[in-house]
């Protein structure tokens, strides 16, 4: 481990095991930002690694992202730190200035599509997006539309949009906004960037706070079933509680290296494949993971008032954000089909 990947990775597990805890995660759910929180986050260096030096990053790469990306899914850190991440990199991609302050991104959904259009010397935006994470509590606005044929990245306040607020089943805030000839505060565009630049890293976000999901899931069971007795026994002396528990680890395992070779990918610039595997992979683990844990825990797992089920529940709507395991099983059975069956091992092999 480099000192930079080692660095956040003691910062993100320090500040998290203090600042998030049970009555600050339940105080945003009822609505309140924590804006403490997101401070230290954003003064620990922990929401621009990956991006360069010149732009008000760290300098890293996207292998420094996975880690703090991966501690945010492992203590369910209620930010939109993998929002901020996203639209940072499309800023950076696009050589405009990465601003300071909670960043979020649109569009989200598959198919939605927002109208850039010039105004003068400025440019202006209208459309709507459904589903945008923390919407309403993001200070900027990073979306991702077409203009002359060629996808271009724009920087909007976040109160330029009408907002209509809802929810993910984590209670995180997921809203729909409304543009209306919004100004626009930057705009810009790169050869790199293709129109599912979005999309793809959005995908490979959500696959790395997954892993680390999966990852507490693991612990907090093995910790548990260790503790608990039952006729006398440890739950972990039973060979049923000893089988789901080897799953668990398999998945958790598998889940972990998948979303690493994602971010691997995307710092060689080629990583549409990888993440389409991870997200496909990561997801289904979340699954199957979610249901062990909450096996093993018995009724006490299912009770809001223990924290197992802050994870689960993000479990359970990340795995189907910017693309479930069926859209990108599709993709990748499109990709290798077109391709022909002679091209698959090589390609694997490439890889």
């Amino acid at each position: 481990m480099d000192e930079l990947r080692g660095l956040l990775a003691d910062t993100c597990t320090r500040l998290f095991t203090d600042r998030v805890t049970p009555a600050l995660i339940e105080a945003t759910e009822k609505g309140k930002w924590p804006d403490d929180l997101w401070q230290a986050v954003e003064e620990g260096g922990l929401t621009l690694p990956q991006i360069p030096e010149q732009h008000g990053g760290a300098g890293g790469t996207w292998d420094h992202a996975h880690v703090v990306l991966s501690a945010a899914g492992r203590f369910a850190v209620p930010l939109p730190i993998a929002e901020t991440m996203v639209g940072a990199w499309l800023l950076s991609s696009a050589g405009l200035d990465v601003p300071m302050g909670p960043i979020t991104v649109a569009p989200t959904q598959q198919g939605e599509r927002l109208s850039l259009r010039r105004d003068g010397a400025a440019w202006t935006l209208s459309g709507t997006a459904a589903r945008v994470p923390w919407g309403r509590s993001a200070k900027h606005v990073v979306v991702l539309a077409e203009s002359g044929g060629k996808p271009m990245v724009a920087r909007l306040a976040g109160g330029a949009a009408k907002a209509e607020p809802d929810t993910n089943l984590a209670l995180e805030p997921r809203d729909t906004l409304t543009w209306s000839s919004a100004a626009v505060a930057a705009a810009g565009t790169s050869d790199s960037l293709q129109p599912d630049s979005l999309w793809l890293a959005g995908a490979m976000a959500r696959a790395a706070q997954m892993a680390g999901g999966l990852e507490f899931l693991l612990s907090q069971s093995v910790k548990y079933v260790s503790e608990r007795k039952q006729f006398g026994k440890p739950l972990s002396s039973f060979q049923v509680i000893q089988q789901n528990l080897a799953l668990l680890a398999g998945h958790t395992a598998a889940a972990g290296m998948a979303a690493q070779a994602a971010f691997h990918a995307m710092e060689k610039g080629d990583a549409a494949f990888e993440i389409a595997c991870a997200k496909v992979r990561v997801g289904e683990a979340a699954g199957l993971g979610a249901g062990i844990a909450h096996q093993a825990h018995g009724a006490i797992g299912f009770t809001y008032e223990h924290t197992l089920h802050f994870v689960t529940r993000r479990l359970w709507s990340w795995r189907a954000e910017f693309g479930g395991e069926g859209h990108w099983a599709e993709r990748l059975g499109r990709e290798v089909a077109a391709r022909g069956a002679q091209a698959l091992w090589p390609l694997l092999t490439s890889r």
